[in-house]
């Protein structure tokens, strides 16, 4: 049977066709436009001229974001907010050009060691307390029996030395793991991600070759002794992740 006409030749069939295209093709806009909130209008890597300059088919309108427990609310794009400060400088004048660090290459926001402007405040759970806190605080949290404990632990840098010993453990009481191993290298107490270490029970080590021996004490630190930011999460993070390029100059160097 026919389909049934709605005007002259023109049928039901054709009609939901129609209707899906110019749904498609608005969802395409919605979805270009959403994600274009934040790092534009696009600039050129030479000059700095603006080179998208945007308009009403280019970027979303402000949204206004209400943030859970009392922390009032976020509009995106975000306006005013300062850049990350690279130290570093191009090696040659043309776009696309790789950076070379300035200074001191683990701090220079370069590479592995890249780091967002997060939020300056501690990530919460459902309860709204801090999410990430020394196991001692979370006493429905502990390490397993049959598990190595690393507290006590000598920790080993890329270079094979000794860079302190595991004070504490830093744990997510929402997921229930250990996100950061509190490392005493005698000069002060610093947070090494979890993710990058390797515990070794039987020899009673933890290998975290992502830095060498020295260059823990120059990992950024929580302003707090039980509480971390975000902020401070990232640049923690970044620090050791920056050690994977920068630790030592072989790491620099092509592998072919």
């Amino acid at each position: 049977m026919d389909d049934v006409k709605l005007i002259g030749t023109f049928d039901v069939t054709e009609l939901v066709f129609l209707a899906f295209v110019l749904f498609f093709i608005a969802l395409v806009f919605y979805l270009r436009r959403e994600d274009r909130r934040e790092g534009y209008p696009l600039e050129d890597e030479a000059t700095g001229r603006v080179d998208t300059p945007g308009g009403p088919l280019h970027s979303a309108t402000p949204k206004t974001f209400l943030m859970p427990h009392g922390r009032g609310s976020v509009t995106t794009p975000t306006k005013g907010r300062e850049p990350v400060d690279v130290k570093g400088e191009r090696t040659f004048r043309s776009p696309g050009a790789p950076y070379h660090p300035t200074g001191n290459p683990m701090e220079a926001g370069l590479g592995p060691g890249a780091y967002a402007e997060r939020a300056d405040h501690p990530d919460l759970n459902a309860e709204g307390n801090p999410r990430i806190v020394p196991i001692g605080a979370a006493d429905h949290i502990s390490v397993h029996a049959r598990e190595a404990d690393p507290r006590g632990m000598d920790v080993i840098g890329a270079d094979g030395a000794s860079a302190g010993t595991v004070s504490d453990l830093w744990v997510d009481n929402a997921e229930h793991v250990i996100r950061y191993l509190e490392v005493d290298t005698g000069k002060k107490k610093v947070l090494a991600p979890m993710a990058m270490s390797k515990v070794k029970g039987k020899q009673r080590q933890v290998v975290i070759d992502a830095i060498n021996a020295d260059q823990f004490a120059g990992a950024p630190k929580p302003r707090k002794k039980s509480e971390i930011t975000l902020y401070e999460e990232e640049r923690i993070v970044a620090y050791f992740g920056a050690g994977y390029l920068y630790a030592n100059a072989e790491r620099q160097e092509p592998v072919l």
